[in-house]
């Protein structure tokens, strides 16, 4: 370009000004030759027709659950493998900008009812009645979140061949049963409440109900398999992208499909709070004390025994998953194992990473291999019988990290939470060092390992009353039931 000045003059004192603030051109006062352009023969895009930057980008892959849920996420670390860079368009539409996401409200009964009634109550039958209302409204929710389960997930992979119908039978196992079961439940609640929205009893409601939660059997116990295969079918593009459009969308309140699927096993271990709670607030006379009284025999009883009957079904599991280098390393006690007390990811001494197994008679530490395409654990030592397994719990910095000069230099957050485990085989003292997560998590482990033991004194003499730890894990977000009903779990929790 070309910008024609008055005289030479001009020119000069134009190139010996300094550049103003706002520009960093030379330019003459009240001239700027930034401003001087050509007009562009380009056609530009509207500014309402581009998308926004949020629709743009691509969502992104979470980060694999390593808890099977809250118990069963919780118990089971099966590997995602990243999802591959280039996959293809989604067949299903346009991407949208995420939207705001759908939260349940919490509902007391003194806010749904008129609360005229509650001048007449006591405060203490007014805390009952918001534990009857929590029960029912409880209901209500599951078979909302069942019923979103099956329509928002179940039957759209079906219509849209995302994965075959035997597939989505394995994971979603009974739970279509499960919805009319808890509809009839919450249409008696209904039926025994009263006009102003109280009810006087609802024992004999539940001790006729509860026989039904039977059918919660085959549900739990087929969990450990359905997250198995829930998590080796996210490894397909087309399963990843559908879930993860469904976790952007309101109706999930961020939730994934799992929390979904493992919501019955929580309801069903929530049932003994629950009446504890009615009970906790029902007079002494109350002619509904006895009913609740026989529904919470009924419930705990119901729970503990689905309860053994999912943790044998998860022990199956694995014994079935781990593969034997040699044929030593078979043991009858693996064999013969029907609890799995607890597992979990430990390493030793060196950083290794292992998968280690607490059956109930016998210890095996094994390595997490895929093999066809299926998690798989290879056993890295000789399986250590209980009975001969002794243990130590490890001060911080005591243990030294793969020889001297390693250790001498090592990190002092690399020497914490270890524990020792030894034996003696063929009159030599075998010794293995675990490192766990954190503090709470070894300390789960040491408590399963002593659990493990002082059962098997008892099983001699009765093997149903053994003290056992099925529903412990490894992981720092679990509890034995054993110390509190509040943490009871149906499957081991584990990383």
């Amino acid at each position: 370009k070309i910008v024609m000045f008055p005289n030479f003059w001009s020119v000069l004192y134009v190139f010996s000004l300094k550049p103003q603030a706002s520009c960093r051109c030379v330019c003459s006062p009240g001239v700027c030759v930034c401003d001087l352009q050509e007009p562009s023969s380009k056609r530009v895009k509207p500014l309402s027709r581009v998308t926004s930057l949020a629709s743009l980008i691509p969502p992104v892959k979470a980060a694999p659950l390593k808890r099977i849920g809250q118990t069963l996420q919780r118990s089971i670390s099966f590997r995602s493998d990243c999802r591959p860079e280039n996959t293809a368009p989604r067949p299903w539409g346009r991407q949208i900008a995420p939207s705001i996401t759908k939260r349940r409200d919490s509902k007391l009964w003194s806010e749904t009812f008129d609360l005229g009634l509650g001048h007449m109550l006591s405060s203490e039958e007014i805390k009952r009645q918001e534990a009857i209302f929590e029960l029912s409204q409880g209901e209500q929710d599951l078979i909302e979140d069942l019923t979103l389960a099956k329509k928002a997930y179940r039957d759209p992979m079906l219509k849209l061949s995302i994965m075959s119908e035997h597939e989505l039978n394995q994971i979603f196992g009974t739970l279509d049963s499960l919805i009319p079961l808890h509809e009839d439940l919450l249409s008696r609640l209904r039926e025994a409440r009263k006009q102003d929205g109280s009810t006087d009893h609802v024992g004999h409601i539940l001790v006729d109900w509860l026989p039904c939660l039977e059918t919660y059997n085959g549900y739990c116990s087929n969990q450990v398999a359905a997250k198995a295969l829930l998590d080796h079918k996210k490894q397909d593009h087309r399963v990843h992208d559908f879930l993860q459009r469904c976790l952007e969308s309101p109706f999930s309140r961020k939730l994934d499909l799992w929390s979904f699927l493992d919501i019955p096993r929580s309801r069903l271990v929530k049932y003994p709070l629950l009446l504890r709670e009615i009970l906790k607030h029902t007079p002494n006379e109350h002619p509904d004390r006895q009913h609740l009284h026989q529904a919470m025999n009924m419930i705990q009883s119901i729970v503990a025994d689905i309860n053994t009957q999912t943790g044998e079904s998860e022990c199956r599991y694995y014994k079935e998953r781990l593969l034997y280098l040699e044929s030593g390393q078979r043991d009858l006690l693996i064999d013969s194992s029907r609890i799995l007390s607890c597992h979990g990811e430990l390493k030793n001494n060196r950083g290794v990473k292992l998968h280690v197994f607490l059956f109930q008679d016998v210890l095996v530490v094994t390595r997490a291999i895929t093999q066809n395409e299926q998690l798989c654990y290879q056993l890295h030592q000789q399986p250590i019988p209980v009975r001969d397994l002794e243990w130590e719990d490890l001060q911080d910095g005591e243990i030294r990290l793969g020889g001297s000069i390693r250790g001498a230099f090592s990190n002092s957050e690399r020497t914490k939470n270890f524990f020792r485990v030894a034996f003696r085989s063929g009159g030599q003292l075998q010794m293995h060092c675990f490192q766990a997560r954190d503090a709470f998590n070894k300390q789960q482990w040491l408590n399963c390992i002593r659990q493990a033991k002082e059962a098997l004194g008892s099983t001699e003499s009765d093997p149903q009353t053994a003290a056992r730890c099925s529903d412990c894990s490894a992981d720092a977000s679990a509890e034995c039931p054993q110390m509190d009903l509040t943490d009871l779990t149906l499957t081991p929790v584990k990383t």
